[in-house]
């Protein structure tokens, strides 16, 4: 059963999203910012940091995921549509809005094939991480409501 969700729910899943994806590019600002600073304007400053065009991209990109998440992934606007649909309009959502600022924002050259399969290889290594989580998580949840159910049977 899902929570009542609020728009304060909803900020709050932008910015974890927004964290999580901010801490990924750190990360690789850290170990391969100054190999792509040539490359790419996600890392223009190296191992310094990052911009804050970069920082706004991110968090219109986390946004972008927040409300394909709603729009796909609940049963808030499209109740009629199976769960592998929802999840291949899901995904094919982000990756389109990815490409897209790829392209207008410079993150690679789009005419170097590996650049789009790094993009890809990174895309996919993050997606199952996602799903990975998203499962143990869903699991955790079921477990506390069998926990719960079997008491309050029980009790009876």
């Amino acid at each position: 059963m899902e929570d009542r969700k609020t728009i304060f729910s909803y900020i709050g899943q932008l910015f974890a999203t927004y964290g999580i994806i901010v801490s990924i590019f750190m990360i690789f600002s850290v170990t391969i910012g100054d190999m792509a600073k040539e490359h790419s304007t996600l890392f223009e400053l190296g191992k310094q940091g990052l911009t804050v065009a970069t920082l706004f991209q991110l968090l219109v990109l986390a946004l972008i995921i927040t409300v394909a998440q709603i729009l796909f992934l609940t049963d808030k606007l499209i109740k009629s549509m199976n769960v592998i649909a929802r999840n291949v309009c899901f995904f094919g959502c982000i990756v389109a809005a990815m490409v897209v600022f790829a392209i207008c924002f410079d993150w690679f050259p789009i005419n170097e094939v590996r650049a789009w399969v790094g993009f890809g290889v990174s895309f996919v290594i993050c997606t199952a991480l996602s799903i990975t989580i998203s499962k143990l998580e869903e699991r955790t949840e079921n477990q506390k409501m069998e926990q719960a159910l079997a008491r309050l049977q029980n009790e009876k």
